[in-house]
Parts: structure tokens; C-alpha cells; sequence
């Protein structure tokens, strides 16, 4: 079947230079397609394409094959949460760790509903979604695409170094005794991450990712059982925490200094940082609709691990908890275990943000800036190899730079995560919600998934632009005004959260660089 737009004219500008009501459309057509793929397939006509760009589009529908199974399992691949979830605990004690477990944890989940929902109705396969930066460009233009793109590719470089770095100290301890270089551990990681990056689709994470899962609530349980029954790590907690030996002692509300407390809720904000990735997920489903199912299960465990993994911890270790709490154990056997299957899943981890990396890196340059080779052709290929050791030798740049997991945490925390997963959904939500009824398209939006707009009713664009306030007006109050309300004082909420954040996770740095006989850049002494 072939949907026709209603002139040879709005179909040309449908190609050339679509509107929000083109995006509609398209994805419309698209979802229809995937909710009954065994029926006739619905079509758009595409006159002005030339061959080569019907193969290009049939070959990325053809790299759509991940379920949300899959999804669920990627998003919960992430090992630096679990793990530092202690150690927040240890900055702000049991009752605001806990309350702020849940409601952010509940405020992601929304946010990750918002992408999900944003996605679906302005993606297709003829307009691809491949990036968070493709979202926000369809919301707010060129410039916020671009600014998406940079903070994203700087949030998976510190987030890869950052998994260097915590690799790194596990080698460390699983060499008793600081046997090498802490800066040379940091390096044989990268080059491991450089084997690893050659992977392209994230389809053959699929089965890694999986045993990551599992092997990250075997740490969680075998380090609750190693910390119950062992004294803390008094010579790393002096390290890392400027800590002196003594009684371990917790508290429901802990006095620490302003940073401190914030650069720990920064971790919290770490725990939650799937979302930048989302649309990537989102981009190689199969049914992109299904997406939710895998991403609130995916949260709920999140949840669920972190509150329990982080209060039974806190309860043994106190002040002494380290920021990645199974190497808090004082008997090396036993932070051999924890060490051990914590290099397979941080690998794992860091080969996934890798790709997701190296990927909106190829996107935006090569393809947009450049105009250069499709990622699956030949040269591409070879593009891809020399951007994959680029990458990671950044990753191993930020890791030895600054050696301190919990603070480099926190700083990506406050400039980039919490953007991605509390600050920008609701702000583009508003601004999509805005577009809609501003446009008079509140009855296509408002559409089940699945269902095919009409492509042939007349437009109720009033046509007055941005630079006359009954536009203005008519966006905001046209439509759910109490919705977008919501959505902006969440937006200025997270925003400022945000730049709190900056500032405490900047101070904890300095303060740590100072404490005596800490790691120091690119240096051999060992954090740990």
C-alpha cells in the first residue's frame, strides 16, 4: 500500500525539509509497520530518492533487530553504580540516601518514559533516530543537536575512563602488593578496549551483556557476604578517604561538608545514567514500542540492587566504605573474587559505551560534517578502526589523569548525566509539546501507536511564527498547560541540581589531590 501526501509539493518538502507534521507522519507509518510486520507492508512514496538511499534505508531496517529483553539487559550492564552505591550512603547517611535512591530513580524512570514516548513519534525508518542529539534536533534544532553530541561524546569518554580506571585498581590489588605501575594498568585496559571496540553492532553485546547482569549480582552478594564477616580496608580507606584506622561508625544523617554530601549524591545521579543511551538503544529495536517494558525493569532492579547493596555495606564498612565497594575488604583472597569477575563486566561496560561513543562520534562527523561513507561500507570500516583507537586512548588519558572513581564520577554526574536524564527530557517534552499544539496537531499526537495519521487532512497551522506571542501562548496553553508546566519546573529543578553539583564534585577533586600519599596524575602510586 502507498500513502500519498495531498500535493507533489508538500511531498517534496516532506523530503527535503520535513515539518513536525512530516515527522508525524512518517512515524506513524513506521510504528504501523512494526505492530503488524506479517500484514501488507504501508509505504511512502519517495520520488526524489535515488537508489543508493533506498538500499541505505532498507540496510539500517535491516540493523533493527534487538527486543527489549535485550535492552533490559544492556541498560542494567552498567557496573559502576551497584558499586558505589555504599559509598554514597557513607556521604549522606541512611535516610536521604535511601529517600533520594527512590524518588530519582522514580524521576528517571519518567524521563526515560518521556524519550521513549519522544522517539516513537518522530522516528521512521525514512527520518531515522540514531542518537539523543537526533531527538533534540527534531525538538530544538541544529545548535542543540550539536551541543546533545558534545556533551554526549564527553560523558562515554570519561565514562570508559573512567572503567579503565576502576579496571585498573582491581589489577592492582590483584597484584598484592603494587607489583607495577598504577598508570601501566590504566593503559592495558585501553589497549584491551581497542581489541574490543572493533565490534560495530551493539547485537553482539547482546549475550555479554547478559552474563555481565549475572555477574554483577554474583559481586553484589559474595562481597554482602565478604564485608559481614571482614574488617574494612584501613590502608585504601587512608588512600582514597584520607580515613585514620578506627571504630567504623554510621549515622542516619552523616555531618560531612556541603561537597562531600553533594559529590555522593552525584553518585546517585551515576546509577542513573542509561538514559543518554536510550535512543541508541531505542534505534536498533526491532518494535520500538515494546522499549519501556525493558527499561522500567531495568530500573526497578536498579533500584532494588542499589538500595540494598548500598545500606548492608554501609551498615559493616561506615566512613571506611570505598567508592567501589568490593575492593573494601581487608583479606586479599576475598577482594580477589570481587576483582576477578569485576574486570570481565567493567570490559564488558566499557566496550558498550565505547560503541555507543564511537558510533555518535561517526554519526555527526564522518556522515553529517564531512558528508563521508556510510558505517557499513568498506571505508567506513576502516574510519571506524582509527576512531576506535582514538577513543580509548582519550579514555586512557582522562583515567590517569585523575585517578579518583568517586569524583570523576561525580563531576560527569553534574556536567553531563544529569542533563541527559533528568534536564533535557522534560525541557524537550515542553518544547515538543509546545511545537504540537502550537501547530494544531494535539489530535495526531494524541494517536495510539500504531495508527496511521491521515496524511491527506488539512493543516490547522494558523501560520504565525515564534516572534508573535499568540504562537507563544497558543503552545503553552493550547494543550495540557498544567503538563508543560510540570515539565518546566522539573527542567529548572534538575538544572540547578545540576549546577550544584559542578561545584561540589569540582571541590571533592581538590580536596582529595591533597590528601597525603594520594594517587597523583598519570603517576604509579596506586589509589588503592
Amino acid at each position: 500500500m502507498i500513502l500519498l501526501l495531498n500535493s507533489r509539493n508538500s511531498l517534496f518538502q516532506a523530503i527535503t525539509q520535513p515539518t513536525l507534521r512530516d515527522y508525524l507522519i512518517y512515524a506513524s507509518v513506521s510504528r504501523s509497520n512494526e505492530t503488524k510486520p506479517t500484514d501488507a507492508q504501508v509505504e511512502v512514496e519517495h520520488v526524489r530518492k535515488t537508489e543508493h538511499q533506498r538500499e541505505l534505508d532498507q540496510a539500517r531496517r535491516a540493523l533493527r533487530t534487538a527486543t527489549w529483553v535485550s535492552v533490559f539487559y544492556l541498560i542494567t550492564t552498567d557496573i559502576l553504580g551497584p558499586f558505589n552505591a555504599p559509598f554514597a550512603f557513607s556521604q549522606v547517611g541512611y535516610v536521604p540516601g535511601a529517600v533520594l535512591y527512590v524518588v530519582m530513580g522514580g524521576v528517571a524512570c519518567f524521563t526515560g518514559l518521556q524519550l521513549w514516548r519522544l522517539f516513537c513519534r518522530l522516528d521512521s525508518h525514512e527520518y531515522p533516530v540514531k542518537t539523543y542529539g537526533d531527538l533534540g534536533d527534531r525538538v530544538f534544532g541544529k545548535e542543540f543537536k550539536h551541543f546533545c553530541t558534545i556533551l554526549q561524546s564527553l560523558q562515554l569518554i570519561i565514562n570508559v575512563g573512567v572503567i579503565c580506571l576502576s579496571n585498573a585498581q582491581s589489577l592492582e590489588q590483584l597484584a598484592a602488593n603494587h607489583q607495577f605501575c598504577f598508570s601501566v594498568s590504566v593503559l592495558i585496559w585501553a589497549l584491551v578496549g581497542m581489541l574490543l571496540g572493533q565490534v560495530r553492532t551493539l547485537q553482539k553485546y547482546g549475550f555479554f551483556a547478559n552474563s555481565a547482569v549475572w555477574l554483577n549480582l554474583l559481586i553484589i552478594f559474595t562481597s554482602m557476604g565478604f564485608v559481614a564477616h571482614s574488617p574494612p580496608n584501613f590502608a585504601a580507606a587512608a588512600t582514597s578517604l584520607g580515613q585514620t584506622e578506627g571504630p567504623v561508625q554510621t549515622a542516619k544523617f552523616v555531618a560531612l561538608p556541603l561537597f562531600s554530601k553533594v559529590n555522593g549524591i552525584m553518585q546517585m545521579v551515576f546509577a542513573y545514567g542509561g538514559a543518554m543511551i536510550f535512543p541508541e538503544f531505542l534505534a536498533e529495536m526491532r518494535r520500538p514500542m515494546d522499549f519501556w517494558k525493558g527499561m522500567v525493569c531495568a530500573q526497578m532492579l536498579i533500584c532494588t540492587a542499589y538500595l540494598l547493596y548500598g545500606l548492608f555495606v554501609y551498615s559493616f564498612q561506615g566512613q571506611f566504605t570505598l567508592p567501589l565497594a568490593y575492593q573494601g575488604v581487608s583479606k586479599q583472597s576475598w577482594q580477589d573474587v570481587g576483582n576477578v569477575f569485576a574486570l570481565i563486566t567493567g570490559i564488558i561496560a566499557a566496550g558498550l559505551y565505547g560503541n555507543i561513543g564511537i558510533k555518535v562520534a561517526y554519526y555527526s562527523i564522518i556522515e553529517d560534517w564531512f558528508k563521508g561513507p556510510a558505517l557499513t561500507s568498506r571505508t567506513g570500516r576502516f574510519i571506524w578502526t582509527v576512531m576506535v583507537l582514538i577513543y580509548w586512548s582519550l579514555a586512557f588519558v582522562v583515567g590517569s589523569a585523575i585517578p579518583q572513581v568517586a569524583t570523576v564520577s561525580g563531576i560527569v554526574a553534574a556536567i553531563c548525566i544529569m542533563q541527559f536524564s533528568y534536564t533535557f527530557p522534560p525541557l524537550m517534552m515542553l518544547g515538543y509539546k509546545m511545537k504540537i499544539a502550537a501547530a494544531g496537531l494535539i489530535e495526531e499526537d494524541a494517536l495510539a501507536f500504531g495508527e496511521i495519521i491521515d496524511a491527506n487532512t488539512p493543516s490547522k497551522d494558523p501560520g504565525d511564527t515564534w516572534m508573535e506571542w499568540s504562537r507563544w501562548k497558543r503552545g503553552f496553553f493550547g494543550g495540557s498547560w498544567y503538563y508543560n508546566l510540570f515539565n518546566l519546573i522539573l527542567f529548572l529543578a534538575s538544572l540547578s541540581m545540576a549546577c550544584l553539583g559542578m561545584y561540589g564534585s569540582g571541590t571533592a577533586i581538590k580536596a582529595t589531590f591533597q590528601l597525603t600519599g594520594a594517587a597523583t596524575s598519570f603517576g604509579c602510586t596506586s589509589p588503592v
